[in-house]
């Protein structure tokens, strides 16, 4: 069961790992799939009524840690499948995500969405995957609640039919852009290059963050992605 920690063979099989009590009582109350279980006995002792696995086996922390991803090994260590579909409650904002890199950045964001109740984002394919176990424990659960796509992305920005606001330190202030009226997408873009030049080619409202401080270079893409967020919600 090790090799789950690998990435390829997650997507192999359709499956993604949760650790933790907290994103464990995520996975049971969501409604996905869980595939098998790894837990202290004191963990499977609190949830004696079952958690509706195929495999349950009890380990101990030498086994815990060896599955883990983690520094520290957690109580419970679980495959959860991907789900085929998703039963979403539609919301007016849509994110949009170019070639974003660091699963914390990528975990942080989908966390941030759950809580303006953004339910769906949509990724360029070299953006990082939504199940790397680093991006599903950075969620805080919101990668049970949220609908990610990967698709080519510049065809679908000029497919979508909705004003598109990117993040670019050439946009205009924030105080100088109107606000959307219904439907609209947020795009942010690399973390160290931002938005390409073929998704930027289908941005119809660049916004800037005033720099009010003058001395910092950028925000942090997970920061930039809340406040704009929060500004458009």
């Amino acid at each position: 069961m090790a090799a789950y920690r690998l990435q390829k063979c997650c997507d192999e099989e359709a499956v993604f790992v949760v650790e933790g009590p907290k994103l464990a009582a995520e996975a049971l109350a969501s409604g996905f799939a869980v595939r098998t279980v790894c837990a202290s006995a004191d963990w499977l002792s609190a949830h004696a009524d079952g958690t509706g696995a195929a495999e349950v086996f009890e380990v101990g922390p030498a086994e815990l840690e060896r599955l883990s991803a983690f520094k520290t090994p957690n109580q419970v260590w679980m495959l959860v499948e991907r789900p085929s579909a998703f039963n979403i409650q539609p919301s007016l904002l849509t994110l949009a995500l170019d070639r974003l890199q660091d699963p914390g950045n990528m975990g942080t964001i989908m966390r941030t969405a759950d809580w303006f109740g953004v339910r769906r984002i949509v990724c360029s394919p070299d953006t990082v995957s939504c199940f790397n176990p680093k991006v599903v424990q950075a969620s805080m659960g919101a990668v049970f609640r949220t609908q990610v796509d990967y698709v080519d992305l510049p065809q679908w920005l000029s497919a979508c039919g909705v004003p598109v606001y990117g993040a670019s330190l050439q946009g205009r202030p924030l105080g100088e852009v109107e606000r959307p009226e219904g439907a609209a997408v947020l795009l942010i873009g690399n973390e160290s290059r931002g938005i390409g030049p073929a998704a930027m080619a289908r941005v119809s409202h660049p916004v800037l963050i005033p720099n009010r401080g003058g001395t910092a270079e950028s925000l942090n893409a997970s920061v930039a992605a809340g406040i704009l967020m929060h500004w458009l919600v």
